[in-house]
């Protein structure tokens, strides 16, 4: 787990891959600007940003809070999450913590809490969200779905990478929210990365992106001489890609 956390310190090679993804995408659109048409983030002043990074989800949500605030375990995140958040609120702040864990903060601090592509890394944490968000504020996760390297599957087993996506996945996401939230609803990103023959050097930075999770099983260099094999025999791979989008309120 030590590793996985640390592969998100690496903010350069992680916007190298967003581009990457971007381009091997059959959804083109951007799952942040599905968000700001489900909610107006105009309607809110102070942010709590959990697992937040370097700031990539601030990076596309309009300026005008108050304070955001962005939690992350990785120290190595926090000038380039200032820089952006600052851009964004009078206050910007940043705390280095391990999640789960109790905030030292007031109940009901803020009125928009989001967790983007992090909360399987600590479920435990949502009594502490309900805790911190608002009565009428909002809580909003985006995850993957529990298919997410199914393909791989056909030759590896994946069993611990499986096991932590599906600690809150697509899939099991609304029951898990509706322990602690009265409404939850969720939208689907429905999303492919297709790579064709000529494009074993972008499958193969993908599979590297996924290393410290796909390590937990099998040895990633593997891994990657597999599905390389499959490209040049097949002509065309497909990755799921599907995530799901949660819009919870107390």
């Amino acid at each position: 787990m030590d590793r996985i956390i640390k592969s998100y310190s690496d903010k350069v090679f992680h916007r190298k891959i967003g581009i990457l993804i971007k381009k091997y995408s059959k959804n083109k659109e951007d799952i942040r600007d599905e968000v700001k048409r489900l909610i107006d983030f105009k309607a809110f002043r102070r942010l709590l940003d959990l697992g937040c990074g370097y700031g990539w989800f601030l990076e596309s949500i309009p300026d005008g809070f108050d304070v955001i605030m962005g939690i992350d375990c990785n120290e190595e995140n926090k000038d380039e999450f200032l820089n952006i958040a600052r851009k964004k609120a009078k206050q910007a702040i940043f705390k280095n913590l391990l999640l789960p864990t109790r905030i030292d903060l007031p109940s009901y601090s803020f009125d928009l809490i989001t967790s983007v592509y992090s909360l399987y890394f600590f479920p435990e944490a949502l009594s502490e969200i309900k805790r911190l968000l608002d009565n009428k504020g909002v809580f909003v996760a985006i995850t993957h779905s529990k298919h997410m390297l199914e393909e791989g599957e056909k030759f590896f087993n994946f069993d611990n990478l499986r096991k932590l996506i599906e600690s809150f996945c697509a899939e099991n996401g609304y029951d898990i929210l509706k322990h602690y939230f009265s409404h939850v609803e969720y939208y689907d990103y429905l999303n492919e990365l297709v790579f064709k023959y000529d494009d074993h050097d972008a499958l193969e930075q993908y599979i590297e992106f996924k290393r410290a999770f796909i390590e937990q099983d099998v040895e990633p260099d593997v891994v990657k001489e597999k599905m390389i094999q499959e490209l040049k025999e097949k002509k065309v791979l497909t990755f799921n890609k599907n995530d799901r989008i949660f819009i919870a309120r107390p």
